[in-house]
């Protein structure tokens, strides 16, 4: 499939086979990721393989979400990383002042995410599922403990990789008239919002597990109706970051 189908073909995988990735096919992935975009080539981001299945069975816990049991598919936590940077100015005698900026954390974020999605974009490529685990932030001081981070380091998301037993169907996306902005930002209107529930509703009613009877702006309702890791800013403070 080329490169593009594949891409427009993305859809999150929950269930792997036991089938083992090579040793290269793991590099090769670790590769992509670090071959992503980094701002002004801070490259700070890290990742942590998972493999123990104690720790993957504490982690499916805190996420809420099946770890096939501790043993299919790899797992990679990836951390917004400015703690090698610290490294780096500390062992100048440099003050780490800037490092605890609102700014430098996005920007550690930012690479991150490029990072896991380069990955992400790879393992697709060659026939391979993934899926982000966003729940590892449920509870971040246990995750700090569970993998030893230290200071100016902050776990973004989890990415589960291989070989899938089953996927679940592609979504409807937004229509590119509610994404693509000409010049100026455009407001989502209310018969674009009509529009796509409509074709979400029939999505959710008709997908061939956990069916619904819901839509894309009650998805959104439930999702913001309370709010969710009131502790995030708490975890930030003590990793060394200032607001």
């Amino acid at each position: 499939m080329e490169l593009f189908e594949t891409m427009i073909q993305h859809t999150s995988v929950r269930s792997f086979t036991d089938q083992k990735l090579s040793a290269e096919l793991q590099e090769q992935l670790v590769l992509a990721a670090q071959s992503a975009s980094s701002s002004n080539f801070l490259q700070a981001c890290s990742l942590i393989q998972v493999t123990d299945n104690i720790k993957r069975k504490a982690i499916e816990t805190i996420a809420k979400f099946p770890v096939d049991n501790g043993t299919n598919g790899q797992f990679y936590i990836f951390v917004a990383d400015l703690n090698k940077h610290a490294q780096v100015l500390q062992q100048q005698n440099l003050s780490t002042e800037h490092l605890s900026t609102m700014e430098s954390l996005v920007v550690a974020i930012v690479d991150t995410a490029l990072a896991a999605q380069s990955m992400a974009v790879y393992a697709e490529s060659v026939e391979l599922g993934i899926c982000y685990v966003g729940g590892i932030r449920n509870d971040l001081f246990k995750m700090k403990d569970l993998l030893d981070l230290p200071k100016f380091t902050y776990p973004v998301f989890g990415l589960f990789v291989g070989y899938p037993a089953e996927k679940n169907e592609v979504k409807p996306r937004l229509p590119k008239t509610a994404i693509l902005n000409t010049n100026t930002y455009q407001p989502f209107t209310p018969a674009m919002l009509a529009d796509y529930d409509e074709v979400t509703t029939t999505y959710y009613l008709e997908r061939s597990t956990n069916m619904q009877a819901t839509s894309w702006s009650e998805k959104v309702r439930r999702h913001f109706a309370q709010a969710r890791r009131s502790n995030t800013i708490d975890f930030l403070k003590k990793q060394g970051f200032v607001f």
